[in-house]
């Protein structure tokens, strides 16, 4: 009925080697989600803001972000259009956020796709959303994107 005291003994560090880590790397996967999250809706907050400090720390200087208009963009592009002192005081024309959130992690990179809602402060305007994915690389311990894709979804 029980395992021989003998065999346990010999085997169990085996069992632990092989067990431990599994664990470890569900727990290091879900914490890596989790900052993957935070990272895109602090981005989002920011991007209501065309915050270019904000655009700065999310994109990699390296990216290509193709937008839904079918434009292929770089990093410096979007930099080009960014405030560099925005009033966080005063609200947004539009502000963004992110819903249906999926994060797929691949050791250092990470896939994550969700559907952005463009939110308008103009009532008479509506809101659009999007599909966006984006490809997520960590480098000196920071996630960054190197690729976008952006997908608008019509509205019914």
């Amino acid at each position: 009925m029980f395992m021989n005291t003998k065999i346990m003994k010999k085997y169990l560090p085996l069992i632990l080697i092989l067990i431990v880590p599994v664990t470890l790397l569900g727990q290091s996967e879900q914490e890596e989600k989790e900052t993957l999250t935070e990272l895109l809706h602090e981005f989002l907050e920011g991007a209501s803001y065309n915050d270019a400090a904000t655009h700065d720390r999310f994109w990699a200087d390296d990216l290509i972000y193709t937008g839904s208009n079918g434009n292929r963009i770089a990093k410096s592009d979007i930099m080009d259009g960014v405030n560099q002192n925005p009033d966080r005081s005063v609200e947004p024309d539009t502000r963004y956020s992110a819903e249906e959130i999926q994060i797929m992690i691949f050791g250092e990179t990470a896939v994550v796709a969700f559907r952005l809602v463009a939110e308008f402060a103009d009532p008479n305007e509506t809101d659009l959303n999007f599909y966006n994915t984006g490809t997520f690389v960590k480098r000196d311990g920071e996630w960054r994107v190197v690729a976008w894709q952006a997908t608008s979804i019509p509205q019914e």
